[in-house]
């Protein structure tokens, strides 16, 4: 491919480079696709986050690819050559496809997207585009979001399509818009947060005019599906680099428009009153969640980390001593969470877990150093239950004090509740806490039939297990029959 850009040879030749590498990788699909395109008359190009991430050397299965032809002329051309097909994105230009190639040594799976060349723009009142088809890839490259995906490989010839200088922008790291950022963010306002999500995704900075478009423009926001802008929010806060993203939307406003319980965390400071910066220590708090994932990034445990503190504004109070207090902070925030989670259309089960988190984030320093009866670690366990890991990971990064004895301190005493945990669970199998009795032996014991009662008894006897431990069949027994004989008396 041709030097975009003499000025700064090196380190456009560096990423020319490894784009060069990443497509020779993939020709065995691309190529083979390329030319059935020109033998059906059409032209083809991988384009957008295809090519951006090639130059970055970390081009994936995934290619995205743009053409003169049809949605039914690709169609057409394409069937006889996918592994398998699907048009759900036809109504926007789009067929997608599998093809299984051989790369090297191994066969691979390669993930496909064909678009038309298109233009696309909001209506003021819509929230989805109105799309209409062009005729030339630069008329293609102009709609896209910033420079650095307004790039394309025009296949097979391999020629370097760059008329919005993204090379250059990528060799500097920085995002711009291919056109101006008003027009592009008035074509698609969630383009503002797809911003802040490459930003947090790239570790790229946001040009000073996207950033301030950005910010006059934030309320446009509103006009975008829940849907789709929490998937961006997912894909931002999955990034590597989430605080840079997140520090975005709420520099801009968008935060407020999308995420409004994280700015308001940036509770104000006085010399009378001075407590920790909530916001600051919710990114910290977030940073280090990180560090302690097993494999690979948890939205679960990352989401908790992010909102396990947005109750805090609601419940400060000054105390009469100088101090700060946020009581219940953790039970106001789980029922926050819910709401918030549920308006961005979260699943049920996803709203369910975070919220549980978040209520459950600040038992832990009830622990102390240590005085927990085997009944009170039974009782966090069973109230975990299959978010016990993901809570021991968010109640260890909830420490960001400076005092380096009192986080030793801390990180001790929950090592020693680990350590119960895992005594106790190989001990009475807490993962499983049941009563010893259990509903039919109940019903037998009693003489009595199905009913509420045999529900109450149940749970009397799982309180006994909880408190007590594993007890012995004929302990159990005289243990329910003497709960019975109080109900009836």
């Amino acid at each position: 491919m041709p030097n975009a850009n003499e000025e700064t040879p090196s380190a456009l030749s560096q990423v020319q480079n490894r784009a060069v590498s990443e497509l020779l990788r993939v020709a065995p699909v691309a190529d083979d696709l390329a030319r059935r395109f020109q033998e059906a008359g059409f032209s083809l190009a991988l384009v957008g986050g295809s090519v951006r991430d090639a130059l970055l050397g970390r081009l994936g299965n995934d290619l995205d690819f743009t053409t003169d032809a049809r949605p039914q002329d690709v169609l057409k051309i394409m069937r006889p050559w996918a592994d398998a097909l699907w048009d759900v994105g036809i109504a926007f230009g789009t067929v997608g496809a599998q093809k299984n190639a051989r790369v090297g040594d191994a066969d691979r799976p390669f993930q496909i997207e064909v678009t038309t060349y298109r233009s696309e723009a909001y209506d003021r009142t819509s929230r989805k585009p109105e799309v209409s088809y062009g005729d030339s890839i630069e008329e293609d490259l102009v709609r896209r979001d910033f420079t650095v995906n307004a790039m394309a490989v025009a296949l097979p010839q391999k020629e370097f399509i760059d008329p919005h200088g993204g090379l250059e922008d990528l060799a500097s790291r920085v995002l711009r818009t291919p056109g101006t950022p008003e027009e592009s963010f008035s074509d698609d306002p969630l383009r503002m947060m797809r911003a802040a999500r490459f930003a947090a995704q790239l570790d790229f900075e946001v040009a000073p005019e996207v950033v301030a478009a950005m910010s006059e423009m934030s309320g446009r926001i509103e006009i975008v599906s829940a849907e789709r802008v929490r998937d961006e929010l997912n894909k931002l806060i999955l990034s590597p680099y989430p605080r840079k993203g997140l520090s975005l939307l709420v520099e801009t406003g968008l935060a407020d428009r999308v995420l409004p319980e994280l700015p308001a965390l940036r509770l104000e400071r006085d010399e009378h009153h001075r407590h920790k910066d909530v916001y600051d220590h919710t990114l910290i708090v977030l940073e280090q969640a990180m560090a302690l994932e097993d494999d690979g990034p948890d939205l679960t445990l990352r989401l908790a980390a992010l909102l396990h503190d947005i109750g805090k504004p609601r419940t400060r109070r000054f105390e009469k001593d100088g101090r700060v207090s946020f009581h219940h902070h953790e039970v106001v925030g789980a029922k926050m969470t819910k709401k918030r989670m549920t308006a961005l259309k979260y699943s049920n089960e996803l709203v369910k877990d975070i919220s549980r988190l978040v209520e459950l984030h600040l038992r832990f320093h009830g622990y102390g150093t240590g005085e927990w009866t085997d009944s009170a670690v039974r009782r966090y366990v069973r109230d975990a239950g299959p978010l016990l890991d993901r809570l021991h990971k968010l109640t260890r990064s909830d420490c960001t004090t400076r005092n380096k004895r009192k986080a030793a301190a801390l990180s001790r005493a929950y090592d020693g509740l680990e350590e119960r945990i895992a005594r106790l669970q190989e001990q009475e199998e807490l993962d499983s806490i049941r009563p010893d009795l259990d509903g039919n032996q109940i019903m037998e014991i009693l003489g009595v039939g199905p009913g509420p009662v045999i529900g109450r008894a149940y749970k009397h006897m799982l309180e006994l297990r909880l408190e007590n431990g594993p007890m012995e069949h004929d302990s159990a027994v005289a243990a329910l029959k003497e709960w019975w004989a109080g109900q009836e008396g």
